[in-house]
């Protein structure tokens, strides 16, 4: 789903919808090295084709997941950006604003024509990601999004980061990383 914002009331009341406007934020950087020290992180890759939309200038992507929420909104689209929409019913398809500069390193170029609201299939490149799934020990994780929006991941969810990119770590929804990803080595 995609939404435009009005104003900052919309803001505030996403915020407080969420719980992230009282959460306290911790080093999700330094949680995936602790991962990491206690042998917790695998490889994966994502590999189910999306589906991707050129993104309107100024236009804000709202992430829901079903049966949970708003996971989080981007910052206002710009010229070149993609909105791209999981193939995943489990989680209402959710969408999701990647930036321009990054495209071309998670998704191959458009397979076919756009169909009448300008979606078209991508094929994910399958990059290494580092992951390690989210227990209950974690808890509740809050914090910034690499692109600086509150992010929070509850035990289930998936962790993921970029090897070559320790700080392009963010959560992804138990539904999603089950019906979007395939793990190369396991923890």
């Amino acid at each position: 789903m995609s939404l435009r914002f009005i104003g900052p009331v919309s803001a505030i009341l996403l915020m407080g919808a969420t719980g992230f406007a009282h959460a306290a934020d911790v080093d999700i950087v330094a949680v995936f090295g602790k991962a990491a020290s206690e042998n917790r992180v695998g490889i994966a890759k994502k590999t189910k084709p999306v589906d991707g939309r050129p993104a309107k200038a100024g236009e804000v992507v709202v992430t829901i997941i079903k049966n949970e929420g708003v996971e989080t909104k981007s910052k206002p689209a710009e010229a070149g950006d993609l909105v791209v929409r999981n193939r995943c019913p489990e989680t209402g398809n959710e969408e999701y604003l990647v930036k321009a500069n990054r495209v071309k390193d998670r998704y191959s170029e458009a397979k076919g024509a756009a169909d009448k609201d300008g979606w078209q299939e991508y094929e994910p490149k399958g990059s290494d990601m580092k992951f390690f799934v989210v227990t209950a020990a974690d808890g509740e994780l809050a914090f910034q999004a690499p692109w600086g929006e509150a992010m929070k991941a509850i035990p289930g969810d998936t962790i993921v980061q970029d090897p070559a990119n320790p700080k392009d770590t963010y959560r992804i929804a138990a539904a999603s990383w089950k019906c979007t990803y395939n793990v190369t080595k396991a923890p």
